[in-house]
């Protein structure tokens, strides 16, 4: 492909050779891999074809030094006759070894001349055997990668190329782009004759690779072939190679047991390094371990040469298509070279880059990441360049990279504060990514602390760890041991003491009054801290939700700060405290759209605790929601992230999200399992095991034990009024145990529970209002219980608690059944059946339809056809208010769901009905629309 104009050149030649019966030499010049082969056999072909007799041969940098090797190979494809055969082998049998161009200088001399009269009879012998091949018509001598030919060969090829001017003979040489040219008096010589031509192959264009991808008539082979271009910059050897990986990988058939995807690829690119000169592949290997663009400069003092040593190789590595601009063309491209390099090799190159790079200022970070490449912290200047570097990575949410940093540092020779203050940050960095890694590490760091009088700097790093793994004696005596210059003022170390107070008192609230008596005691703490200490300020933003007073508004604060921090990668732990802030505020929603966008930042990849603790946090804010499946999934993928052991205390959070959404799935044996699992007893202590206590007492009275799930939540109770956090919005105790009474038919102590709970002061959300109106409508007169009902179901549907909105539904219609009003009942019913299957509760949707024997019958019937557009129940409901031009409020609205499942389901419709706008929905939907607007129109009066 795009090597017609070349191919065409050389054609041009040979009619002219074959009309004028003159000769002609053409050299054929491009980069390794650029087809120069390929246009030598093609146009060979072509000449057979067209009447000519065609001689091929190849060099080879191994046969160098074989005398007369190329011209041997010339001479054995003309196939000939015994007699003439046996003239030839005696002509080179006697050829002098010695070459006069190559060896003797330009000044002829006594043993020059000598030389030249005895090549004389042996060149003028080879030349008439060539004429005579060429008595039939045009002789065509190719000769492959000329510049491995051996000298001898070269010296009787510059012997024809003299005669051509009256020999029917045409010459194409192909030549690769080498650092130095090795045969310098040959090519002088050769670029010097009359009737000589020089061809350069260039790069293939996105148009040529685009033929080569698929007939390039496809838009989308043109989009395969610019990102094949960005790859190999053209170079037809790495674009074949690259096409064909993608076939294979694109292809049905198994590939063989011997072979890898991607070998192809990496075998060409190597394939265009060894077919040059070490020095190029030197270059090569050290571009590929700096990893970023290198001037020449760097790259001459990286491999101890000098810069002008450098730019023949990047030249040539530029002509390849390996290079662009002062870097590698692509990250497969160093792949494939650093994979071929020895792991010591790889070690003593990332070694000198780090000496070389630090000599040159380059920032910590780079310099670090080859010390740890290397292995090494030998000088004395790698280590403040490691622990900076390490600080950084922190800063910016690699703790992965900080603990590379950091575990290098640990194993060179620093003092004893440099140690104290490295274990710090191995512990801070290596608990982000496994918790399970930091017991040794962090009880000798407290043993550290203790000995020395408990230093603020190391006695405060110690406190989240220590917390995690319900060690709160341990970081209570740390906080009461660690003294600062400033307690009492806005210093670094005083805001870390406050904050360090802060949460041992919110992860363990049973330290909650003795930290307020040490505060009270020492200052007032401001709600709001200074501006810059932002973990003081997300802690008491969250001690805020959780002790809820009129002049403090938690979800505006909370909201603020996240709006303001979400994209500081450094800083997601500490976002945590905030999310929790809104959830235990009743503002699920709000936690769902802030976890799904900081789930999304890039830094969440490489800290597991973080991403599994956020996951977490969106699987409950999903319970909460009525989400069921949601809630599931990503409570799950919480604990694949971070298996329960590695979660300490906080395991009672995911454990308590899956075993209420296994409860309210109806499948109560898998609940059973989450159950046994082990939970730290610690996490009773905790918030978090709160949440685990109110989820096993659901599960009791989903089976019937109302005795254990009156222990359980009488527990709760017992617990939050305790700490002094008794919030709904933590765990609504008395509404659940409110449900154990009314299963028991206790409704006097049930309305009573229910009360205290709609009276508990700045603690009660919408949520749980809504929740508690629904149950107090169980215990009220018909007239009151309509008015209630109507209520929670607004509540409910504000909220955006989906699950509780199908019950509410539920109860409305079973109350409108008793007043005699069927069909309205009946609506209700079935609105509720559809949210409860949209919601995953597949028994609280048979639950709804069989409440009444002999009354409302199950839905859908049997005799109901499903439809063939692939459309759910719910995305049928909603596509027809859409197709009747309701807004997605007012979908919403009548179908009792929030404005992102109508967006949810409407991007689900219009995927399968394969529509853009909704204008085109009335089309594709006029079989069903109007019984089903009609149907919605009715339930919504």
């Amino acid at each position: 492909m795009q090597r017609e104009e070349q191919i065409t050149r050389l054609r041009e030649a040979f009619r002219m050779c074959e009309k004028q019966q003159r000769g002609h030499v053409s050299l054929v010049t491009g980069a390794v891999g650029s087809g120069k082969t390929s246009v030598l056999e093609a146009f060979g072909e072509w000449a057979a074809d067209a009447g000519g007799r065609v001689l091929s041969a190849a060099g080879s940098r191994a046969e160098r030094g074989l005398h007369l090797g190329v011209l041997g190979q010339l001479f054995h494809s003309a196939r000939l006759g015994p007699e003439t055969a046996e003239r030839i082998e005696n002509l080179m049998r006697e050829a002098p070894s010695v070459v006069p161009l190559l060896e003797a200088s330009l000044e002829t001399t006594d043993e020059s001349s000598a030389c030249n009269r005895a090549w004389a009879p042996v060149l003028h012998g080879l030349f008439n055997a060539l004429l005579d091949l060429a008595e039939p018509g045009p002789l065509v001598l190719t000769i492959d990668d000329v510049h491995h030919a051996d000298p001898a060969t070269l010296h009787c090829l510059l012997y024809v190329t003299r005669r051509l001017r009256h020999a029917p003979i045409v010459v194409v040489l192909t030549e690769a782009k080498m650092l130095r040219p090795p045969h310098p008096h040959f090519r002088a010589e050769l670029f010097s004759q009359p009737h000589f031509t020089r061809i350069t192959l260039p790069p293939l264009t996105v148009e040529a690779i685009a033929q080569l991808v698929d007939g390039g008539a496809e838009a989308a082979a043109r989009e395969t072939a610019e990102r094949c271009l960005n790859v190999t910059g053209g170079n037809p050897l790495l674009t074949r190679a690259l096409i064909d990986e993608q076939l294979r990988e694109e292809s049905d058939e198994d590939p063989a047991p011997d072979t890898t995807f991607g070998d192809a690829f990496d075998q060409a690119v190597l394939g265009c390094l060894y077919r040059h000169e070490p020095g190029v592949r030197r270059v090569a290997q050290a571009l590929a371990v700096l990893s970023r663009p290198a001037p020449n400069e760097l790259l001459g003092h990286l491999l101890d040469i000098v810069p002008e040593s450098v730019v023949p190789a990047v030249r040539v590595l530029r002509t390849s298509g390996l290079m662009n601009g002062d870097q590698l063309r692509h990250p497969r491209i160093q792949r494939s070279i650093l994979a071929d390099m020895s792991p010591e090799e790889r070690r003593g190159l990332h070694q000198r880059a780090a000496e070389v790079l630090h000599e040159h200022g380059v920032d910590p970070r780079t310099v670090a990441e080859h010390l740890v490449a290397a292995g090494w912290a030998g000088a004395a200047w790698t280590v403040p360049v490691l622990q900076d570097a390490a600080a950084h990575a922190l800063a910016s949410g690699r703790p992965d990279e900080a603990a590379a940093c950091l575990r290098l540092v640990s194993r060179a020779d620093v003092d004893d504060q440099q140690r104290t203050t490295t274990t710090a940050m191995l512990i801070n960095a290596r608990w982000q990514v496994n918790p399970l890694t930091v017991n040794g590490h962090l009880t000798q760091l407290v043993r550290t602390a203790r000995d020395a009088g408990w230093p603020a700097d190391a006695t405060l790093s110690t406190v989240p760890y220590l917390l995690w793994q319900g060690r709160a004696e341990e970081a209570g005596e740390a906080i009461a041991g660690c003294v600062t210059d400033d307690d009492q003022g806005h210093s670094a170390d005083a805001s870390r003491l406050r904050a360090m107070r802060l949460m041992l008192s919110l992860s363990h609230p049973d330290h909650l009054p003795a930290v307020r008596e040490a505060v009270a005691a020492g200052g007032r703490m401001p709600v709001l801290p200074a501006v810059g200490h932002l973990q003081l300020h997300a802690l008491t933003v969250l001690g805020s939700a959780l002790t809820p007073a009129a002049e403090q508004d938690a979800v505006a604060t909370a909201e603020q700060l996240l709006h303001r921090h979400h994209t500081d990668d450094g800083v997601l732990p500490v976002l945590t405290a905030p999310l929790l802030a809104l959830l235990w505020s009743g503002r699920s929603d709000r936690v769902a759209v802030w976890s799904a966008a900081l789930l999304d930042r890039p830094a969440v990849r490489h800290t597991p605790v973080v991403r599994a603790v956020i996951r977490a946090l969106r699987a409950e804010a999903a319970l909460r929601l009525g989400d069921l499946s949601s809630a599931e999934q990503h409570a799950r993928a919480a604990l694949e992230d971070l298996p329960v052991p590695a979660w300490g205390v906080a395991a009672a959070g995911p454990l308590a999200t899956l075993i209420a959404c296994a409860t309210e799935s109806g499948r109560h044996g898998e609940a059973d399992q989450w159950l046994a699992q082990p939970v730290p007893p610690g996490a009773f202590r905790t918030p978090l095991g709160v949440h685990y206590l109110a989820a096993r007492g659901r599960h009791h009275l989903a089976l019937g034990r109302a005795h254990a799930a009156t222990a359980d939540l009488r527990r709760c109770g017992e617990l939050m009024r305790t700490w002094g956090i008794d919030v709904a919005g933590l765990v609504p105790w008395r509404l659940e145990l409110a449900r154990v009474q009314l299963s028991v038919g206790n409704k006097a102590h049930a309305t009573q529970l229910l009360q205290e709970q709609l009276r508990v002061p700045h603690g009660v959300d919408e949520r749980t209002r809504g929740r508690t109106l629904r149950l107090l409508a169980t215990t009220a007169a018909p007239d009151h219980r309509r008015k209630l009902l109507s209520e929670a179901v607004n509540l409910l549907q504000n909220c955006g608690d989906r699950l509780e909105l199908v019950r509410a539904l539920g109860d409305t219609g079973q109350t409108l059944q008793r007043a005699g009003d069927w069909a309205q009942a009946r609506l209700l019913v079935r609105r509720a059946y559809h949210l409860a299957q949209d919601c995953g509760a597949p028994v609280l949707a048979q639950r709804l339809v069989r409440r009444e024997p002999g009354g409302l019958p199950a839905y859908p019937p049997a005799e109901t056809p499903e439809p063939e557009d692939g459309l759910s129940e719910a995305e049928r409901r909603v596509a027809a208010l859409a197709a009747q031009g309701h807004t997605n409020r007012q979908i919403s609205s009548k179908l009792f769901i929030t404005v992102s499942t109508v967006e949810q389901h409407l991007t689900r419709v219009y995927r399968k009905l394969d529509v853009k706008r909704r204008t085109d929905l009335p089309a594709r939907l006029v079989a069903y629309a109007e019984p089903l607007a009609e149907e919605v129109q009715g339930a919504a009066t």
